[in-house]
Formats: structure tokens, C-alpha cells, sequence
């Protein structure tokens, strides 16, 4: 005879994880050897590799219940190499620590100026569509943690994570400095009215951002910095993402500037999200500069 609902409920209830994930997994093991020399591996290859990543950079440990929920946001455009040494170093190294994670490239589509903080602002909106994540740790293409007990949630305060980078000799290079990687819950991202859209070019969000994180009475929280450790990909500046002249004096307006500009005025033209093996794309048109910036 078949077996009954209750059984059938019994069964899988025995097969459910009953523990939650601890923060430091005993699958992490710490300081990894972290290197660009060679070729990157094939994304078929990487695939291959990861075979518990599903459908679009999803994964969901099966031996625990995860505390949060997170969703990994790289800006992008033309770095597809760069893209495959992140893949094969981060799928690993987020398993091991037992996140649940959803990974999204926010590619800006066309050959205008760049908006790092703009595509972040949408991978934030574009990841909520697909699931209920309360963690979202934006990423540049080209940092690759060091050490795996850096761990990818997100904190009671804003999380900067990539303290020390091999480019600034494995220190901070100010103390504002919230560049690179860095995590904010759903709360605390909607309590600075998420990044600023109006900076064009290279520079200034990061410290914009920092600013925002301090205006509203939050701190930086931060790992030692010797777990915080980050390789980055070498590489030239990319063209159309040239010095932003405008960085210096936008940071001195962010009080003025951060609840007329952010996540509350986003504006966007979705034009593709497509579930890649390892990832989500977002493909979008994010506008060009306003003529005039506003003013205090």
C-alpha cells in the first residue's frame, strides 16, 4: 500500500536540517593561496566544478537552515575574464562558509559613461524581484577574498570587507574607505535611501556612500585585517570610465544630496535578466549624466 501524508510529511521532516548554519563553518579553511597568473577557467569548467550551484548563481545549503538570505551584486561591463576568476574563486568559497546566495552581474549595456553605484542600486531592486533577500554585498569584479573566514553576510552595522588589498600593500588606505566589497542589510540599505545615481565616472561613490552610512548614525563594521585580505585583478582604466570631475565637491554636499538622490529616484531601463549557470545577468540602460548637478 502507498504510504500515507503523515508518513510522507514524517519522512521528509527527518530529512529537513534542524540546526542553524554557524557563522564559521568547519568546512572554511582560512587563508587560501589566491592567484591571476594563469588563464581562467571556462565557465562549462566552472560549472562543472560547482555542481550544487543551480540556475542562476543560486545556492541553498541542504545540512542547515542559513540565518540570512543573500544576494552578491557586481557592477559590470567588459570584464568577462576578470568575471571568470571571480566565479571560480567565490562559488567555493560561499558554499563552504554555508550562505544561501544568489549572484547577479548588473551589466550596463552600450559604451557611455560608467555608474558603479547607479548598477549596484539596480542589482539591489532586480535581486528583490527574484527572492526575499535581507543581505546584499555589492562586489568589484576584480577583488578576490584571500581567506574564506571572511565571511559574506551582513552585521549589525554597514560591513566593509576588503580592508586590505595586495594594490595598497595590505593596509586601509584612509579610514572612511567603504570600497570594493562591502554588505548592508535590506534595513539599514533603505535607511541611507540606497547609493547615489549621479556619480559618472571613476570615484566619489564609495565615499558618498561612507558619508550617507554616517549621517544616519551608523557605524563601519569591518573584519580583522587579517582575514579582510583581497587580490585584486591588475588591469588598465577602463575606457568610458574616466576620473569623475565632478567627485570632490559632490562628497561635500552628501547631506543635501542623499534624500533627493538614491534609491527613491532610481531610474532604469530594464532591457534583459537572463539565469546564466553561475549567475544572473541584469542588462540595463542607466541613462546618461544629468546637465547640471544639483545643487546646495
Amino acid at each position: 500500500p502507498s504510504p500515507s501524508a503523515k508518513t510522507v510529511i514524517s519522512r521528509a521532516l527527518e530529512h529537513r536540517p534542524i540546526h542553524l548554519c554557524v557563522c564559521l563553518s568547519l568546512l572554511t579553511v582560512g587563508a587560501m593561496n589566491v592567484s591571476f597568473v594563469k588563464t581562467p577557467q571556462s565557465l562549462e569548467a566552472i560549472e562543472k566544478s560547482n555542481p550544487n550551484v543551480e540556475l542562476g548563481g543560486q545556492f541553498h545549503p541542504s545540512d542547515c537552515i542559513p540565518s540570512q538570505k543573500v544576494a552578491i551584486i557586481v557592477p559590470f561591463r567588459h570584464r568577462d575574464e576578470h568575471l571568470k576568476h571571480w566565479l571560480y574563486y567565490l562559488h567555493p568559497i560561499l558554499q563552504r562558509q554555508r550562505v544561501e546566495y544568489g549572484v547577479y552581474i548588473v551589466n550596463q549595456f552600450g559604451e557611455g559613461v560608467f555608474n558603479r553605484a547607479k548598477l549596484m542600486n539596480i542589482g539591489y531592486v532586480e535581486a528583490l524581484k527574484d527572492a526575499p533577500y535581507d543581505c546584499f554585498i555589492f562586489s568589484d569584479v576584480d577583488l578576490v577574498p584571500m581567506d574564506d573566514r571572511n565571511l559574506y553576510r551582513c552585521y549589525d552595522n554597514p560591513r566593509h570587507f576588503s580592508v586590505a588589498v595586495d594594490k595598497f600593500n595590505f593596509s586601509l588606505p584612509y579610514k572612511e574607505c567603504f570600497g570594493g566589497v562591502s554588505g548592508l542589510t535590506k534595513k539599514q540599505f533603505e535607511k541611507i535611501n540606497g547609493f547615489p545615481n549621479n556619480y559618472w565616472g571613476w570615484g566619489g561613490e564609495d565615499d558618498d556612500i561612507y558619508n550617507r552610512i554616517r549621517k544616519v548614525g551608523m557605524n563601519i563594521s569591518r573584519p580583522d585585517m587579517t582575514i579582510g585580505r583581497y587580490r585584486m585583478i591588475r588591469h588598465n582604466r577602463d575606457a568610458h570610465n574616466e576620473n569623475n570631475p565632478f567627485r570632490s565637491w559632490q562628497i561635500t554636499k552628501t547631506a543635501f544630496t542623499m534624500w533627493r538622490d538614491g534609491i527613491n529616484t532610481l531610474e532604469y531601463k530594464l532591457i534583459k535578466a537572463e539565469r546564466w549557470p553561475l549567475y544572473t545577468k541584469v542588462i540595463v540602460e542607466v541613462g546618461k549624466r544629468s546637465p547640471a548637478l544639483p545643487r546646495g
